[in-house]
């Protein structure tokens, strides 16, 4: 399948633009909903509707960034491209096409220094297109864990650490308050115990707004599961789902979350509503070296490395501001406290 033969068309339906995603197995990064989630800050989404002869074959939410002077306008793909007819274990020649596309229209009509993608694949089966590399400033984590949904819950839990299976049956036995979070007085409430992780953990967060956003543009696809204490929530977790893959943007308990165990039962619940509603796979989102991600590796027995971050530079000031970048990140997270409020990066 040359490249030269795909069209990439703008949607501008989101209701067309879902569709597609949904039915093609997308990820959920690269529904409508997030794309307007990013585009109260810094970004600007386009989706792209790429046709070989009027056939489908892929979609690209692209979110393009204005840089400060003199480097342009940065594109970003995340979890994307999406391709017809991938498994997730190949279909590498469509793969090679459908992103070469995506690459050329962010040439033409974005410009600026330079398009980043970090599709949804396993490691080692990136496309071959010309001037494609491995990146050098990584949004998201490429190694994580991803339980396959298509097991039963009894495999899954047999494969997690005693610790966290023993907290997933007692909280049953003991009947913890686990619910769905719906009404957004209730989103803002969970937002307190967020802040109490962050403040605990040493890490900066948006403005509530941004969460309220998530909550709002992803609608009936924004899983917000919390554990209740005395009717206060006391632990979370916070999931986005496509039609395939459930994947976790954010988590956190307060003390007495803790105490009573609440994050493996909360986060178990979010992985039965998404085995519930059909879905094959749950993302954990990343794996650092800390505290939270050796909680993820008890639940299960593997880890998943994903295929990367790849670059197609279009100016020498790419790699300019690749060096640059993990600075600017710094600065920004360091406003954030300050402020109080959202200093968008790049996440």
């Amino acid at each position: 399948m040359p490249a030269t033969a795909l069209t990439a068309d703008l949607v501008t339906s989101r209701d067309a633009w879902d569709s597609d995603v949904l039915a093609l197995g997308g990820h959920p990064l690269q529904l409508w909903g997030w794309g307007q989630v990013k585009a109260a800050g810094a970004w600007t989404p386009y989706r792209l509707r790429i046709t070989d002869g009027g056939d489908l074959v892929g979609l690209a939410q692209v979110l393009v960034r204005r840089l400060p002077a003199p480097f342009g306008r940065l594109s970003y793909v995340p979890r994307g491209p999406v391709v017809v007819g991938d498994d997730g274990t190949g279909s590498g020649e469509r793969r090679a096409a459908v992103t070469a596309a995506v690459v050329a229209w962010c040439r033409d009509t974005v410009g600026g220094i330079g398009v980043s993608f970090e599709p949804d694949w396993p490691a080692e089966t990136g496309p071959h297109v010309l001037g494609l590399r491995p990146g050098r400033a990584p949004v998201l984590v490429p190694t994580t864990v991803v339980l396959d949904l298509t097991r039963s819950p009894d495999v899954l839990l047999a494969a997690m650490d005693r610790s966290p299976r023993h907290d997933i049956r007692k909280a049953a036995r003991d009947g913890m308050d686990i619910r769905r979070v719906t009404g957004e007085r209730d989103v803002r409430r969970v937002l307190d115990v967020y802040r109490e992780t962050a403040r605990r953990a040493d890490f900066a967060l948006h403005s509530d707004e941004y969460y309220l956003s998530v909550h709002r543009e992803l609608g009936e696809r924004s899983v917000l599961v919390a554990a209740y204490l005395d009717d206060a929530p006391v632990s979370f977790s916070w999931c986005i789902n496509s039609a395939r893959t459930s994947f976790q943007l954010y988590g956190g308990g307060t003390a007495a979350g803790r105490k009573m165990r609440a994050t493996t039962p909360v986060y178990w619940r979010s992985v039965e509503i998404a085995q519930q509603d059909g879905l094959s796979r749950f993302d954990f989102n990343g794996l650092l070296n800390d505290g939270i991600s050796d909680f993820k590796r008890s639940l299960a027995k593997h880890e998943d490395a994903m295929v990367g971050t790849l670059d197609v530079p279009f100016s020498p000031l790419y790699d300019a501001w690749t060096r640059l970048l993990p600075t600017a990140k710094r600065t920004l997270r360091a406003l954030r406290r300050v402020r109080g409020g959202d200093a968008t990066d790049a996440s």
